[in-house]
């Protein structure tokens, strides 16, 4: 279409995709962990993984950052096929269980995760160690942490790097309710940057502070949109519930029986 001048308007450029899925799979044996996964996340947003135990979140993690090689399909990151060595660097990955060298000190365990990566930075490292509240811990050896301080310290090494791509499998769990508001600040802060974040996590006020929300079940991604519009979709007023119908289930968890008409949502 011209502009007003009668020259062709050049479209807007589109950012690529910071994460994308393209037909992902992943079989253990008779089961389906990840079942033809497909989609593309764009660069500066918070993205919530939900979904059941066994639902498939944690494989999709492992394949999306390279750590498991899928049985079919691709995963990339920042436009590069996983896995790739030279990717590593832009993501940051936060498991389940605490990635973190329980003899070495805080401050150790910070320096070498940082100099793993090529960014041993000391103002990086403080920097982290003000977010999580460990600085007067540093010289602390890891075992002799609490749960909730291990934890803390290894989001500490999942962000000293400075990654563009984020992944973060129930970042909070063990936090107190104070700090996890000071952590969602900074991942928001993070994501106004330019960061792409990926937290599976169970806690819905906690998906609720996500931009947008992926349902995954049994392999599948089943419902994709913000919090409003998956609970508008659903036609209920809170996600837990959101989630179970789009599964096909009742508040019982019972599968909802199909009739004629009925404007079934799956």
């Amino acid at each position: 279409m011209p502009d007003p001048t009668g020259m062709p308007m050049t479209p807007p450029p589109t950012q690529a995709p910071a994460v994308e899925a393209i037909g992902l799979r992943k079989r253990f044996g008779a089961i389906q962990a990840v079942d033809g996964i497909d989609f593309a996340l764009s660069p500066g947003r918070i993205y919530g993984l939900l979904g059941p135990n066994g639902s498939g979140k944690t494989t999709l993690i492992r394949l999306l950052t390279g750590l498991a090689r899928a049985t079919g399909g691709e995963a990339r990151i920042l436009g590069t096929k996983m896995p790739s060595r030279k990717a590593l660097g832009t993501i940051g990955y936060m498991p389940q269980s605490g990635a973190i060298y329980p003899e070495l000190s805080v401050a150790e365990n910070l320096g070498f995760f940082a100099r793993l990566e090529g960014h041993a930075d000391r103002a990086s490292i403080d920097r982290v160690l003000e977010l999580v509240e460990l600085g007067e811990r540093k010289g602390t050896p890891a075992l002799n942490l609490s749960g909730g301080m291990r934890r803390r310290l290894s989001l500490a090494c999942t962000l000293v790097h400075e990654p563009k791509v984020l992944f973060l499998d129930e970042p909070t769990v063990g936090v107190d309710p104070a700090l996890r508001v000071q952590f969602w600040t900074h991942f928001r802060r993070l994501a106004a940057a330019g960061t792409t974040i990926l937290v599976a996590s169970h806690v819905m006020d906690e998906a609720d502070r996500c931009d947008e929300l992926l349902f995954v079940r049994g392999g599948k991604v089943i419902g994709r949109g913000s919090g409003a519009e998956l609970r508008q979709r659903a036609g209920t007023d809170n996600l837990e519930a959101a989630f179970l119908v789009l599964s096909g289930l009742d508040p019982e968890g019972n599968p909802i029986q199909a009739t004629s008409g009925s404007g079934a949502i799956l």
